[in-house]
């Protein structure tokens, strides 16, 4: 696709923008709507599933779709994509239970999967290595600007409309997209060569959803020594060799076990799934210290996460300029994630006395950071392999980076849960024992203060705290300074073992070869490492 002109490549991503926008929307718009969904549906035991499925089916669908759209090219999977997608969102409006909303948003999971990844794929079909660093990083804005209005919109639709419409006010974009891509996109002949890898793609998939699932359930749902979390990790091992002798022999291989022995590819993996573990788990746990210790709305914690985000599109949009205009990338993204590292290492340093407005500078370092770094991996990636792999090694980056992530969740999860029970085991006061046992009643509302979770909810903290006896307020302000300041302390171990991982990843990237930004798509990788050998001799 790089014969076309450059107004036709600029008018078909516009056309990928807005089918990655109206998915990225549809994705982040729901967190906010969400308790408003489970209150008129029900169903609270099964919250979590919302986000479990999309995130397995959308994983399982990426890699196993980018190693089709190399057989049968991108046009077919983006439009599928699109149109899944539309169909489960359009489907996720007519929900009458949370069964059918789980269901529905698994369909929504199936089609986001092509669209990301036959998206960033088509970026390298129509851009050489040395003009993609511009766009991806555009492309990293559009989940940046998902982030910051996605949330805000949710929240102005269910409090002014039917909750269903948050599912159906984007769907013209998606039309659109649709349309344009349809009519714009080429079409490439598929390669007769090629056939699709069943088997191997089966015990692919039964390798990434036992694992994704161990490490969602693993200590909220199950314990980790549980028999149901070995049972899934047992499951993964298994498959995994299987997959592996499978591949081994496997003509066209769904992931071609050949791609690992390239250091560029293997390293940029790696580090991939170190940086989704560290950004995952400042996404998640920041929002968790604005509200819980700092005391802050769920309102005005939009606010103040605002800045990470705006930061990280601006940075990931200049990085992308430099990247096109030196076709240079390892000094950025080692100067990235050593600016990442060093905001979680701040935002570590915070307490209970922390204002807004150095959450809010902690989180910017965090933003320049990850938008610095985060597109040039992928980047290193589809320069390093192939024309011909460029879907199934694009698709190997996001896998990667999404199991990075749900694993740092857990993980950091795991830490928070450990370190508040430490805390709240130190803090423990004899006479609140006492006070509890003369007044059951008053000790069963203080079950909710068990769960951090309360903190988020200073609503229902304060209706609680209206129904007491006098003589139980003291002792429900002295448990929440308490549990404010174990949730602090913990959260700021969550943070320092961010910064650790991330400082990891940015200790791997100085070994990470820089290989020279092809100019066009005809190079192959062989030939690539031939120019580093050269350079290295020469050196």
């Amino acid at each position: 696709m790089e014969h076309l002109d450059q107004k036709s490549k600029i008018t078909i991503m516009i056309a990928i923008m807005a089918a990655m926008l109206f998915a990225a929307l549809n994705q982040t718009i729901v967190g906010t709507a969400l308790p408003r969904i489970i209150a008129d549906l029900g169903g609270m035991q099964y919250f979590s599933w919302v986000f479990t499925v999309f995130m397995l089916a959308s994983s399982v669908t990426a890699i196993l779709v980018g190693k089709l759209s190399d057989i049968y090219g991108r046009k077919p999977f983006i439009l599928i994509g699109i149109g899944v997608f539309m169909l489960g969102t359009f489907l996720c409006g007519l929900s009458d239970t949370i069964i059918h909303l789980i269901v529905y948003r698994g369909i929504q999971g199936l089609g986001a999967g092509m669209i990301m990844s036959t998206s960033f794929t088509a970026v390298g079909d129509l851009f050489s290595p040395r003009e993609r660093g511009r766009w991806q990083g555009i492309m990293g804005g559009v989940f940046g600007l998902a982030s910051v209005f996605g949330p805000t919109l949710g929240g102005y639709i269910v409090d002014n409309f039917d909750w269903h419409w948050i599912f159906w006010v984007f769907l013209p974009i998606g039309i659109l997209a649709f349309v344009l891509i349809w009519k714009l996109f080429p079409t490439t002949e598929r390669n007769p060569s090629e056939k699709v890898d069943y088997l191997g793609s089966i015990f692919l998939t039964l390798t990434i959803l036992p694992l994704l699932l161990a490490f969602s359930w693993a200590g909220e749902t199950y314990a980790w020594g549980s028999p149901q979390i070995i049972g899934l990790f047992i499951a993964t091992v298994v498959s995994l060799i299987l997959f592996i002798q499978i591949e081994r022999k496997a003509k066209s291989p769904v992931l071609p076990l050949s791609l690992f022995k390239n250091s560029i590819f293997s390293l940029s993996n790696i580090i991939g799934f170190i940086l989704g573990m560290g950004m995952f788990g400042a996404i998640m746990y920041t929002p968790f210290f604005i509200q819980g210790v700092m005391g802050t709305s769920a309102t005005k914690s939009g606010f103040i996460m605002m800045p990470m985000t705006l930061s990280m599109v601006t940075a990931s949009a200049i990085g992308g300029q430099i990247i096109t205009k030196t076709g240079k990338y390892k000094k950025l993204a080692i100067s990235g994630l050593l600016i990442m590292s060093a905001g979680m290492f701040s935002l570590a340093q915070m307490d209970e006395s922390t204002s807004n407005w150095i959450a809010v500078t902690n989180m910017i370092i965090v933003g320049l950071g990850l938008g610095l770094s985060f597109p040039v991996f992928t980047l290193t990636i589809q320069n390093a392999v192939s024309h011909k792999f460029l879907g199934v090694a694009t698709s190997s980056a996001q896998l990667f980076r999404q199991i990075g992530g749900t694993i740092g969740v857990s993980i950091m999860g795991t830490v928070m849960s450990i370190s508040m029970k430490n805390e709240m085991e130190k803090a423990a006061d004899g006479n609140t024992s006492q006070a509890f046992a003369q007044n059951p009643e008053a000790a069963a509302k203080f079950e909710m203060l068990q769960d951090p979770q309360a903190l988020m909810d200073p609503e229902a903290l304060e209706q609680v705290r209206s129904t007491l006896p006098d003589n139980f307020l003291g002792i429900f302000d002295q448990i929440l300074g308490i549990l404010r300041t174990a949730l602090s302390h913990s959260l700021s171990l969550v943070f320092f073992t961010g910064c650790i991982v991330i400082a990891s990843a940015a200790i791997l990237t100085f070994f990470l070869k820089e290989i020279p930004l092809r100019t066009n798509n005809n190079e192959s990788s062989d030939e690539s490492e031939e120019r580093v050998e050269l350079k290295e001799r020469s050196v």
